[in-house]
């Protein structure tokens, strides 16, 4: 069986991709610091695998620590030596992850993100590491009105958040060059991952108040917040709300086992893909569309454009679909039934 190495395997789509990976047989090293996440994502991951009726082939073995020290890193390939399950591959889900914390605490972002995945790649290349898919942003791109991004646009981030992924990502592009007969490396750009596990047993466990539009929808729907602030109603698009592209997080999850399984099988290579769904729904649309799938009212209210904030952001999602043969499978009705099931399931998270 093949060992993997997944820094942030506990958060919520390190946790939805490490439950595919031990469902085909993978050895999961997991590491987190449980900054934003929680251990009992773990336990739930064989728990959703039994409740399939499916006994989980792979292995996962978790250790508590943070990518800021070097010595956390190297104690999970030595104890894959030590286990004689050699790490082939690192997925890197490590990192923080809020647009609004990283313009008030940059250093914080910077250090963490940043310097944080420079450690993982010193350890990796100690140990003859040398594969592995990183977990950018679509925040990293500039964003022009009413177009598709593709990897190929204009990358300008607006944020201290957005810019630590771009670094990243130049740093990754770096180290191809330094040897390219010997890195296999993809960064892939996320759009808006929401919704949660189809069993409700895992999803996105909310530390603290949510930044992002669609946990807003599940958290007033329940009552644990009034309502729902939409930010600018004269945007040009349809309905005045801003358009954005919503992936399941199921989709994201699959995306990074057809990417890494692509890099173990083909020659030495840097990709850059983008991960949505093509399709733009508005916040407007987000909002109808939950209260219609799921018979409940969202109260929300307009409030004023926020500084930074884009009208439209959508992804051309052709090269992942035509190198990878992945495509999204859920649509926006599967996102607001399987993220409303799992709020219902778990009113307080893990």
């Amino acid at each position: 069986m093949k060992s993997i190495f997944v820094t942030g395997g506990a958060g919520f789509i390190g946790s939805h991709t490490c439950l595919l990976l031990l469902e085909k047989g993978y050895i999961v090293f997991i590491l987190d610091s449980f900054t934003n996440s929680c251990k009992k994502s773990i336990t739930k991951i064989t728990t959703t695998l039994k409740e399939k009726g499916i006994e989980p082939k792979g292995k996962i073995h978790l250790i508590e620590g943070d990518i800021k020290n070097p010595g956390d890193i190297e104690k999970v390939f030595q104890l894959s030596l030590k286990l004689e399950q050699n790490i082939e591959s690192v997925i890197h889900f490590g990192g923080l992850k809020s647009v609004y914390d990283s313009v008030i605490n940059p250093f914080i972002y910077w250090d963490n993100n940043v310097n944080g995945t420079i450690n993982l790649l010193k350890i990796m290349f100690k140990y003859n590491c040398k594969n592995i898919v990183f977990s950018s942003s679509a925040t990293v791109y500039k964003a022009p009105s009413h177009k598709l991004l593709s990897e190929n646009d204009i990358c300008e981030p607006i944020n201290p958040y957005g810019n630590t992924k771009l670094t990243i990502e130049r740093i990754l592009n770096d180290l191809y060059k330094s040897e390219p007969s010997q890195w296999k490396i993809a960064s892939l750009r996320y759009f808006n991952p929401v919704g949660a596990h189809e069993s409700a047993f895992i999803g996105e466990n909310l530390l603290g108040k949510p930044d992002n539009i669609y946990p807003r929808i599940t958290q007033v729907a329940i009552g644990k917040i009034k309502e729902i602030k939409i930010f600018g109603s004269d945007w040009d698009t349809p309905d005045g709300t801003a358009i954005r592209d919503y992936i399941h997080v199921m989709d994201v999850a699959e995306g990074h086992i057809a990417v890494l399984e692509y890099l173990l099988k083909e020659k030495p290579q840097i990709l850059t893909l983008n991960l949505g769904t093509g399709k733009g729904t508005s916040v407007l649309e987000l909002i109808q569309k939950f209260e219609q799938v799921n018979n409940v009212k969202v109260p929300f209210r307009f409030d004023k454009r926020r500084p930074g904030d884009k009208g439209f952001i959508v992804a051309d999602n052709s090269l992942a679909k035509s190198i990878l043969n992945w495509i999204p499978k859920r649509n926006i009705d599967d996102i607001c039934r399987d993220g409303w099931n799992w709020q219902l399931k778990n009113p307080d998270g893990y």
